[in-house]
Parts: structure tokens; sequence; C-alpha cells
């Protein structure tokens, strides 16, 4: 309802003539009837407000939910959206995994080729080793071979059991390197000959002492003459006589290997005593060394001053060289090499019989 609608309803008011003025009584009974219009209206006013403000806060509630709906609208197609980004992403990824796959297996066919190509490089390196241990021994073998020949040959043609114990040695260390252990048995018959050559190296030692002797000949002094039976002014047939045994001498023989009065002689025939002896041991002839030894030790004795301490140092050297100077057996030679013969021989069998015919690689791949 409208103010206008409350105003036609209000009575009329009945004309009051402007002369005379209302009583004041006559006013006091509209004064009700004012009073309950206003409270009406009051209550109307309130009515609306009510309903303005219930209109307005359904308005506000309405917009509220219309903007709610919005957002979850748009939260939906957002959410959409990103679902539709994550189907095509996921295809993406399958499609990625399936080109990853067949790239796996490609690789691991060639891998598998790869290990296969490995594995025969494997057994051709394993062959090519075997080959170059086989020929490293070999070579070894042939040295050792050699070395021992080298020592047999020097003791047989020269006695020299230095010179054949040293090759010995050597032979020793070069089969020591063989990778072979069935080799052992030549190295224990190696050392057994070489220590028997070793048991003669005094008789090389006393050629070498035979040797220092020779060359001490010439600074011993020789025995004194006794020259006093001459007159001290001899006459003219004295003279002539004594000329004349400077061209022709005889003299006695006393009992001594030759009695003679040059110097020069006396020193070259001690010195030939000393040869003869050294010539025998280097023929490993005992008996004649001996022999010889103890002509050189009469030839000092008789020939040179044995009261010098060089001729005495002489003549005790010659006496240590006469008793080391036993009879012995010689060294025989040739087992070890006879050994290491018979075992190569058995290994080359052996690797003849071993050796597979080449087969065709049957490798297949998974």
């Amino acid at each position: 309802m409208s103010q206008d609608d409350l105003a036609s309803d209000r009575p009329a008011a009945t004309p009051v003539p402007a002369a005379t003025p209302a009583p004041r009584p006559a006013r006091a009974p509209a004064a009700a009837p004012r009073r309950g219009g206003t409270l009406a209206l009051a209550l109307l006013l309130a009515l609306l407000a009510l309903g303005l403000a219930g209109y307005v806060a359904w308005r506000q509630w309405q917009q509220a939910q219309g903007s709610a709906s919005d957002n979850l609208d748009q939260r939906v197609g957002q959410l959409e959206g990103t679902l539709g980004t994550l189907g095509d992403e996921r295809s993406s990824l399958r499609q990625r995994l399936g080109d990853a796959e067949q790239v796996n297996r490609s690789l691991r066919e060639e891998m598998l080729g790869q290990s296969e190509r490995l594995r025969n490089l494997e057994d051709a390196v394993a062959k090519l080793s075997e080959k170059s241990l086989s020929g490293h021994d070999a070579m070894l073998l042939d040295e050792t071979g050699t070395l021992l020949r080298m020592g047999q040959q020097r003791y047989v043609l020269f006695h020299d059991a230095q010179g054949a114990a040293a090759a010995y040695a050597l032979a020793d260390q070069a089969l020591a390197a063989v990778n072979d252990g069935a080799f052992s048995g030549v190295r224990q018959s190696i050392a057994a000959e070489r220590e028997a050559l070793e048991q003669g190296l005094p008789r090389t030692r006393a050629v070498d002492t035979l040797q220092q002797l020779r060359g001490a000949l010439e600074t011993l002094p020789l025995a004194p003459r006794d020259t006093s039976g001459g007159q001290v002014n001899p006459g003219a047939w004295a003279r002539i006589g004594r000329a004349l045994g400077s061209v022709v001498s005889v003299q006695r023989d006393n009992g001594a290997p030759l009695a003679m009065a040059d110097a020069r002689f006396a020193r070259e025939l001690a010195a030939l005593d000393l040869a003869q002896a050294q010539a025998a041991l280097l023929a490993a002839d005992v008996d004649a060394a001996r022999d010889a030894v103890a002509r050189a030790q009469a030839s000092l004795a008789a020939q040179f001053d044995t009261h010098d301490p060089a001729v005495a140092h002489a003549q005790a050297q010659l006496a240590s060289l006469a008793k080391t100077l036993a009879p012995a057996t010689p060294v025989q030679l040739g087992a070890a090499l006879a050994e290491l013969r018979n075992l190569r021989a058995v290994h080359a069998l052996r690797a003849a019989d071993a050796t597979p015919a080449p087969a065709a690689s049957t490798g297949q791949r998974p």
C-alpha cells in the first residue's frame, strides 16, 4: 500500500471557519486515530524494510550462488582442460615408451652381438697368448740346450771346469724362467752336474798358480857358485885355459838333472816344467802334471837359492799344488741335455695330439 491509499482512507475533515478558532477540548478525540495510523505506518514501513532486506539478502544469496557455480564451472572447465592435456601427455608418453622399448630391443640385440664378438675376441687373444707363451718357452728351452752343449764341449775339449760351470749356471737361470713345471727334473740334473764341475775348480786355480810361478821365475835368485879356488894373479897359462874353457867346457856329472852354470838355462828349464804341468792340467792328465810339478820342485831346490823368502814361497806353493793334484775321475756331462731333449720331444708329441681341428662357430643370438 502506498501513502496515497492511506491518505484516501482517512476521513475528510470538516471545514472550520477561519474566524472562529477550534476549541482545545474538541481536538482531544481526534488524537487517538492519528496515533494508530502512525503505528500502522511504522509497522508497514518496518515490514517493507524487512521485505526489502530479505529481498536484498535473497538477491545477494542468489548472486553468491551464481558466482560460486560460475567458479565451479570455471574450475571444472580447467580440470577438463587439464585432464585433456594429461591424456595427450599420456598418449605421447605411451608412444615414447613404445619407441624406447624398440630402441632397447635393438640395443639388446646389438649388445648380444657385441658379447659374442667379445667372446670370439677373448678366444683369439687366449690362443695368441698361448702361442706367445709357447714361443717364449721354446726360446728359453733352446737357449738352455745351447748353454748345456757349450758347457759340455768346453769341458771335453779344453777341460775348463770353471767355464763349463758358468755355462751350466746360465742354463739353470734360463730354465728357471720357463712356465712349465715339468722341466724341474732337468734343473736338478743341471745342479748335480754343476756341483761335479765345481769340485774340479781347484785344478783351475792350480793352473792360475802355475802361471803366476812362471812369471815369478825371472826374479828368483839362483844358488851362489863357489869361485874361491882361482888364483889371485893367474898366470898366462891360466888365462889361456880360461879363454879356451869359455869355448869348450868339460865337467863331471854329479847326479843332478843338469849341472848348468848359465842362469838363463836354469830359469828356462824350470819354466818349461811349470808350463808342462799347466798343459797337463788343461788336458786333465793329473799324473803328468804331478810329475812336472815334482821336476819343478827339484829345479828350484838345485838351481835357486832356497834361503831366499821368494824361493821358499814358490816351493811352498808347489808343495801345496802337489797335494791337490790327486787322481780323480773326470766329470761325466750330458745327462741333463739328454733329459731336456726327451722332455721336449714328449711335449711336442702331446701338443700335436691335443691340437683340435678348426670348427665353425655356431653362436646363435637369443
